[in-house]
């Protein structure tokens, strides 16, 4: 997820490390803090594979900075991720979201439509935290409040996303 958000950012426009770290925390930071040890080990990966170059600029101090900027090899990879996101990427909450921050990226609406339906398909697919034998608990089955409103926020969660999926996936199909 953060190598696609690495991409996905300078895709837009060259960024600095520091305004990049800034824009992937407020992606995904309330759900999974992104510290200096997972965001410069990354780059560095990025870098390395030809995804992305750093050109070094004088500070407003005297430090330099480093300004990152995606190659044409980035973009491609970028496009590939998008196009052919892992299972995790689609079944993950927040690794989708962060997925779907960038799906505008790829110009293709049938390649936008295939990921959503992915996504609706996961989503279709019966879901529990909780299971009493082999059946998966409701949450009026519930009797911990707790574990009840668990369950109830998981619905209607899910069903304000399916609803939109398939609005979005009707736009896109037409």
């Amino acid at each position: 997820m953060i190598e696609l958000a690495i991409l996905g950012f300078l895709a837009e426009q060259p960024l600095h490390g520091y305004e990049l770290r800034t824009r992937i925390a407020q992606l995904v930071g309330h759900a999974r803090p992104i510290s200096d040890g997972t965001l410069y080990p990354a780059i560095n990966r990025l870098e390395k594979a030809g995804l992305l170059t750093r050109r070094h600029e004088a500070g407003a101090a005297a430090a330099q900075r480093h300004t990152l900027e995606l190659t044409e090899a980035g973009r491609t990879e970028l496009h590939r991720r998008l196009t052919h996101p892992a299972e995790l990427d689609v079944t993950d909450s927040t690794r989708f979201f962060a997925l779907l921050a960038f799906l505008g990226q790829l110009a293709d609406p049938a390649a936008q439509a295939a990921v959503l339906r992915r996504r609706l398909d996961f989503l279709d697919q019966p879901a529990s935290f909780f299971h009493t034998g082999a059946r998966p608990q409701r949450a009026a089955d519930q009797t911990d409040p707790f574990r009840r409103g668990m369950l109830e926020v998981a619905r209607a969660t899910s069903r304000a996303e399916k609803a939109w999926l398939r609005e979005a996936l009707a736009e896109l199909e037409t």
